[in-house]
């Protein structure tokens, strides 16, 4: 079946209750209440080195220039796109990393603050933030509330325990206990499965909203939830975080942009983020970034667009 176009990407602090499941150190994020795991590819605390290029300094509106730095709204709690490093309150990821260098292009300074991923995009508009960064899926929906720069492409994954213990089937998981973080497109996607099955007579699926990532693993893990499903990168690297306990389901499917959300009056800015995200892609930062997080490989984008055109 189809399913509707996922939001992809959230880092995730695997503390708490999922850290004592998994006897594993913290994540790590910027800004927000992430984490970041020993196992990660590389230093999740060191970005290379960006130096600020004029003219794209100049695109920048004056209110931000005069500023000198960007709010930029995530949810922390998403790795390995935004997620709390061990010390617990800095924001790290390589959707961070990536736009740490951004900034830096544009001669300014990202301050990363943790929100729930669902009064992002009002606090772009409210002004409560300058961006937002938390591995939003580009649809329709959402360029209509605001403006979306995209970076980078993702699928949705499914993921259960190692050894798919309750035999889950994505394409037929009628009667299955599943796992997504409310507000993302997962959930239009697990819905509209479940619907499916009752419209055929079989017995729907039971959806569990959790407002973390990092919950929403540890069900699984725990035996409360059959399997779940996520942003392709961060269902991979729950499983490699997870030392055996998660495997991977199929493949990752319906893939589309991930952008940064800019309010709809700050079109300017939008276009000089753009123009950034361009310029770390074109000198070869963009996929020193993604290379140490292991995400060269997949998703990589060769252009930049301010509202790109997308289906769905």
């Amino acid at each position: 079946m189809t399913a509707p176009t996922a939001r992809l990407g959230r880092g995730s602090y695997y503390a708490g209750a999922l850290a004592a499941v998994l006897a594993l150190s913290a994540c790590g994020g910027g800004g927000g209440e992430g984490g970041s795991q020993d196992g990660g590819a590389a230093d999740a605390t060191s970005t290379p080195s960006v130096e600020a290029v004029p003219e794209l300094a100049e695109m920048v509106p004056q209110q931000f220039r005069d500023q000198g730095t960007l709010k930029v709204g995530t949810d922390s709690t998403y790795a390995p796109a935004e997620y709390l490093s061990e010390d617990g309150e800095s924001i790290v990821g390589f959707d961070v990393e990536l736009f740490n260098a951004v900034a830096a292009k544009l001669d300014l300074e990202a301050q990363w603050q943790s929100s729930s991923f669902g009064t992002i995009v009002e606090g772009v508009d409210t002004a409560k933030y300058d961006v937002g960064v938390s591995s939003f899926t580009i649809n329709e929906e959402r360029m209509q509330q605001a403006h979306m720069v995209s970076y980078y492409t993702v699928g949705t994954q499914w993921f259960t325990a190692k050894g798919n213990p309750a035999d889950v089937d994505p394409e037929n998981a009628c009667g299955k206990n599943v796992a997504v973080q409310a507000n993302t497109v997962q959930v239009e996607d697990i819905e509209a499965r479940s619907q499916e099955c009752a419209d055929n007579g079989d017995p729907e699926i039971n959806i569990s909203r959790f407002k973390g990532q990092d919950q929403a693993t540890e069900s699984i893990i725990s035996g409360r939830n059959d399997a779940g499903l996520a942003d392709m990168p961060v269902a991979v690297y729950a499983v490699q975080q997870t030392e055996g306990k998660l495997e991977t389901l199929g493949e990752q499917y319906e893939a589309a942009p991930y952008g940064a959300v800019v309010s709809k009056e700050n079109t300017e800015l939008a276009e000089a983020i753009s123009a950034g995200y361009q310029s770390i892609m074109d000198d070869g930062t963009y996929t020193e970034i993604l290379a140490k997080w292991e995400l060269d490989g997949q998703g990589t984008l060769e252009t930049s667009e301010v509202d790109p055109s997308v289906e769905g």
